[in-house]
């Protein structure tokens, strides 16, 4: 089975598509394939479908939304060249299991498990001091990402939560990223990256420190500067906050460094005390 949630929501067994169209049948199957090979209590299915107000008929309408689901894999499953009697069912792959579902992958491929995978390797070549290699790593990582989690799902409590989640861990990544390829003195190729990062997220410091030493790196000191203020207005109209320690000491290092672009040995520790943190 070949699961993607890491944007379009996509299932296939055999190659074929067992992804339905209707609503409430995406949204069971999302939920069972971000948690795939584990069980999904029908307390969690129900609230992901109806909230907190379930309607008195929410058991037999979640059965049928599962009976809906091992329709599409039954008819995926009669594509497998396998004999009759060692082919599994549609229970089989979609289980029901005491309290709840489990959607059994068979070891197939999850997008989710690879990201993983590829980014707690990424992470390990960057505290090894493999840079490069850690960099690539944490790249393959985020290109398994076509969209935002879910896309085309009608998601409820349960998925929106999951969603925040994937969002946090690849937010996470594409800082750590980020920071090997400053270290690797690739700041001129990430200026256009980090502007759009920005742009998206407009009080985010990490990402806009970044952005800060990338602009500066590049000889662009006065845009840098510009950014910084940028950020500290909208979060002191925004949140009422004042920037981060880092987010001020990047701006005094690029203040204190003159008007051409070399940068003080200050701004790597930085990078470097807040790798050791994350």
């Amino acid at each position: 089975m070949n699961i993607s949630v890491l944007g379009t929501l996509d299932v296939r067994e055999n190659g074929v598509s067992i992804t339905p169209t209707a609503p409430k049948a995406r949204q069971v199957l999302a939920l069972l394939a971000v948690h795939a090979d584990r069980v999904v209590s029908v307390a969690s299915l129900t609230e992901e479908l109806w909230g907190t107000t379930p309607p008195r008929s929410a058991r037999t309408t979640l059965q049928t939304y599962v009976l809906q689901l091992r329709e599409l894999i039954g008819a995926a499953l009669e594509q497998d060249p396998a004999t009759e009697g060692k082919r599994r069912t549609a229970k089989d792959v979609l289980a029901t299991v005491p309290g709840g579902y489990r959607l059994d992958s068979a070891d197939g491929i999850s997008d989710v498990r690879e990201f993983k995978r590829l980014t707690d390797l990424g992470l390990r070549l960057t505290d090894a001091g493999d840079l490069e290699g850690g960099a690539e790593q944490l790249r393959e990582a985020l290109d398994l990402w076509t969209g935002p989690a879910f896309a085309g799902v009608q998601a409820g409590a349960q998925l929106e939560v999951e969603a925040k989640r994937l969002e946090e861990t690849r937010l996470s990544a594409l800082d750590r990223r980020i920071d090997a390829d400053l270290r690797l003195g690739r700041h001129r190729d990430l200026v256009a990256e980090l502007a759009g990062l920005v742009s998206r997220y407009p009080t985010h410091e990490t990402l806009c420190g970044q952005y800060m030493l990338a602009l500066h790196r590049s000889g662009r000191r006065s845009e840098a500067l510009r950014t910084y203020q940028r950020i500290r207005t909208t979060l002191v109209r925004d949140l009422g906050l004042e920037p981060s320690a880092d987010l001020w000491r990047i701006r005094d290092m690029i203040l204190a460094s003159g008007p051409d672009t070399s940068v003080d040995q200050g701004t790597d520790e930085i990078v470097e005390r807040r790798r050791r943190t994350t």
